[in-house]
Order: C-alpha cells, then sequence, then structure tokens
C-alpha cells in the first residue's frame, strides 16, 4: 500500500514520502493499466528526513481495408497517447500554490523517492504513473511543511474544494488543466491503494500529502489525497 508514513512538523516531510512503497500495477475494471503503487506504503512520508506500464494491445491484421483504416488510426491514436510530454510545473491560482515537478520514481529499494524537505522544496511526480493528461491516474507528491517546521508547497491542499482548478504545464509547452473534484484523510494502515493508484478510463490526478498530526507523538498519522479530474 502506498501511503505517507508518520510525518513529523519540523521534519522533511519528504521523508514521510520516502516509505512509500509502489504496489505493483492494479488490476481494476478500467482497461488501461493502474499506476505502479510503491511498496506498504500510501504515500509521501513528512516524518522521516531520508531524501527519498502499460500495455498497448497490438493491432491485429486487418481483414478488410476499411477495418485496416479504422485499426491503423486507433493504433496511431495510443500512440500519441503515449506521446504527452512529461509535467515541467503545476499551478493551483486558488490556494497560491505551485512549483516546478521534480520527476522522482523508485529508490533500489522499492521504495519511493520525495522531494528534499528543505525550505522552498518543490513538489515531484511520481514517473511510475500516467504524464498528466494521460489516461490514468497521474500522482504528485509534496510535503506538508519543510525540515523547518514552515509550511510545505502542500501546506493548503486541505482548502482546496470540488470544482476547483489545478494546471500542470507541460514540457512541450503545453499544459494540461484538472478540477477537483473530492478530496479526502486516510489513516496510513487504512490508506486505499486501488481507489488512489487504481486504472481510471480518463486522465485523472491525484495530489498527496500528510495529515492529521498527533501532538503526543509528534507525528503525521495520516495521509491526504484531492482528486481530481480533467478539465472539458
Amino acid at each position: 500500500m502506498l501511503a505517507l508514513s508518520a510525518c513529523s512538523p519540523g521534519q522533511d516531510s519528504s521523508a514521510a514520502a520516502n516509505e512509500a512503497e509502489p504496489p505493483a500495477a492494479v488490476e481494476s475494471e478500467a482497461s488501461t493499466p493502474a499506476t505502479d503503487a510503491p511498496a506498504e506504503t500510501d504515500a509521501p512520508d513528512d516524518s522521516q528526513n531520508e531524501d527519498e506500464a502499460e500495455a498497448t494491445p497490438t493491432p491485429t491484421p486487418a481483414e478488410t481495408e476499411e477495418t485496416e483504416e479504422a485499426e491503423e488510426a486507433e493504433e496511431q491514436s495510443g500512440e500519441a497517447a503515449t506521446e504527452t510530454a512529461p509535467p515541467a510545473s503545476f499551478e493551483i491560482p486558488t490556494i497560491a500554490a505551485g512549483s516546478e515537478l521534480l520527476h522522482l520514481g523508485l529508490r533500489d529499494n522499492g521504495t519511493l523517492e520525495v522531494p528534499p524537505g528543505d525550505p522552498g522544496s518543490p513538489a515531484s511526480w511520481y514517473t511510475g504513473s500516467p504524464a498528466p493528461g494521460e489516461q490514468g491516474p497521474s500522482v504528485l507528491l509534496g510535503h506538508v511543511d519543510d525540515s523547518l517546521g514552515q509550511p510545505g508547497v502542500f501546506a493548503d491542499l486541505p482548502n482546496l474544494g470540488e470544482g476547483d482548478e489545478i494546471t500542470v504545464a507541460q514540457e512541450d509547452g503545453e499544459a494540461a488543466t484538472f478540477v477537483v473534484t473530492k478530496a479526502e484523510q486516510y489513516g496510513k494502515d487504512t490508506f486505499p491503494t486501488l481507489e488512489v493508484y487504481g486504472n481510471t478510463e480518463d486522465p485523472e490526478l491525484r495530489l498527496i500529502t500528510c495529515d492529521g498530526y498527533n501532538q503526543s507523538t509528534g507525528e503525521y498519522e495520516d495521509n491526504y489525497v484531492v482528486y481530481a479530474t480533467l478539465a472539458d
């Protein structure tokens, strides 16, 4: 289960994300491949200080010229979808949030890499997920606070509401805008891996950070996930 581990204010919230181990691609009813979720965690973990697929159907030979043309068009459409440029940055006007996007994947031990927790550190795009705008859930990770205990790039995610827009700029100059549909807070031990990382029929976006600060333990015990769909 991919989740942020315990996150402690004043510590590198990115560390929490470091413990996220993307699960193997999850099978669902959707026809597209699921995001490779990190191993036994649910998202970036802010409590530690470590820095931490798609199968495209092969076209079958057409029995008629018409069928061949249809399949060729479908194949080209599929190829175009996989050619979406990687993300470069994101912006959320409603909460005045935004940063460049680091491209981070998994470490050798299978846990999720996360952005550094230094003040001003950007969010990251999990490279095991689709590029924003491609079919499936694209995943962005960010810290709720930095190593000095100051607000991180995703500190204000709980202030987002249904209908708010998130724009992701791509490296080729294009951009994809997503509309928030819901946001949920999950305990790290009940993180819904399938719902967050599972296949979707359309392009979607997930923003994940830590939440649920426990003053007794000095750690964040939950994850906060924002769900968004590609704008029409």
